[in-house]
């Protein structure tokens, strides 16, 4: 992953993101069209034409700004020091302090990740979770996994929508949210029952 570089969008204001995200929570990413947000928000549509706004610049708006964030929060993470558990546990962390920035989103969708994040450009947001579960298993500070792509899809997302969930449905306080999810998530990878268990599972495929 190279260092961010921010890149200009259309800027959407405030009331928009909004009507767009309960559009999102209305009717998810297919659902959503231009029409339906300036109604939501208030708006003409032949007002937001005039502005230039379409259905693409709005997910753009939403889904750009996680992709940027999401870079600019694990470049650091990805170049500094510490072995891979360490990297992971800040990985983790931090992933959970971005879903906090973004919350409303979160919980309107589960899909936000799953959106291209430029035109053509798939979402990678698994790689730094790989890159740390190998040099683990490298220096020994975690088991080695048999399939290090599932495993960080599965961390990945055992940290994301409960975190979300804690902090948006039971309004826990962000930090003892992000405490509890993490380490139930890293002992997950680190207990060796949970790594052999995995590796059987494979082996009975």
């Amino acid at each position: 992953m190279s260092a961010p570089i921010p890149k200009r969008r259309q800027a959407v204001d405030e009331g928009l993101r909004r009507a767009t995200i309960d559009v999102l929570r209305e009717r998810g990413f297919g659902g959503l069209t231009l029409e339906r947000v300036a109604e939501v928000g208030g708006r003409a549509r032949s007002t937001l034409w005039r502005q230039g706004l379409s259905r693409e610049v709005l997910i753009g708006a939403l889904v750009g700004e996680l992709a940027e964030d999401f870079r600019a929060t694990m470049y650091p993470i990805l170049t500094s020091g510490g072995n891979g558990l360490e990297r992971l546990t800040r990985g983790l962390e931090a992933l959970c302090d971005l879903l906090d920035r973004h919350l409303p989103l979160m919980l309107a969708t589960d899909e936000a990740f799953h959106q291209d994040t430029a035109p053509g450009v798939p979402a990678d947001y698994l790689h730094p979770f790989i890159q740390f579960l190998r040099e683990g298993a490298q220096d020994g500070s975690l088991p080695e996994a048999d399939d290090v792509v599932r495993v960080a899809d599965v961390a990945f997302n055992m940290a994301a929508w409960p975190y979300v969930h804690l902090r948006g449905r039971h309004e826990w306080p962000a930090e003892e949210a992000r405490a509890w999810v993490v380490a139930v998530v890293l002992r997950g990878i680190t207990d060796p029952t949970s790594s052999q268990h995995m590796s059987r599972r494979k082996e009975s495929r």
